[in-house]
């Protein structure tokens, strides 16, 4: 898979959901969870243990049917692993212009954590792809709007803090995607995955509501 059709991937359908479990077989469950629930972006944070085998098991299970991703990448070699185990982006908290490089070797879509014009801009200048901004709990919408100002041409992903209520004010303050984390996949921590299917299909109904300009 080309980087391009990766990065195309992600646009269209607008929402990664963040998997991060206690066990390699929770972050399975909550995977598939997403999954069956339409939303097949997913990142595997490296919080979670055994993220590897994860990454390996949902890549031999469904292939490019699904974009899978490692998250809370912090170095080369951690990138190196993930991306030899199947991941087609790397996310991080922080930007390591050494780890966006990597990843340009490898043809894999760099999306470094990034919250100020500066570290925005250095992000970008090192070659990542899409930058997610983050924590986004820390501000409101209207900082994605205010940053698009000096920076339009910066792709930007606004990760933490993301609710089925707010959704439409990301897009409509210029994200080019966002992290969704807690709202999404809360009820996996008291081993509820059928209300984690729930939330996804009301996150990607809530998305084609946006796009389409009709009412929730």
């Amino acid at each position: 898979m080309l980087k391009h059709t990766i990065f195309q991937g992600i646009l269209e359908r607008g929402m990664v959901a963040i998997v991060r479990a206690d066990s390699a077989n929770a972050a399975l469950q909550l995977a598939e969870a997403c999954i069956a629930g339409g939303m097949d972006a997913l990142e595997i944070a490296f919080t979670t243990p055994d993220t590897l085998d994860v990454i390996k098991r949902l890549r031999q299970r469904h292939g490019d049917k699904v974009l899978l991703g490692a998250g809370t990448v912090l170095d080369t070699e951690t990138a190196r692993l993930a991306i030899m185990a199947g991941a087609k982006f790397i996310i991080s908290p922080n930007v390591n212009p050494d780890t966006i490089r990597i990843c340009q070797r490898y043809q894999v879509l760099s999306m470094p954590g990034a919250m100020t014009p500066t570290e925005i801009l250095v992000a970008l200048e090192s070659g990542a792809d899409i930058v997610k901004v983050f924590p986004a709990e820390a501000f409101s919408p209207a900082y994605i709007k205010a940053l698009r100002a000096p920076l339009p041409q910066a792709p930007l992903m606004p990760t933490g803090g993301v609710t089925l209520e707010n959704l439409h004010l990301w897009f409509e303050s210029g994200a080019v995607a966002v992290g969704i984390g807690g709202s999404l996949t809360g009820p996996a921590a008291k081993g509820d995955y059928n209300a984690v299917t729930a939330a996804a299909s009301a996150f990607v109904k809530r998305l084609a509501d946006i796009r389409s300009n009709q009412p929730a």
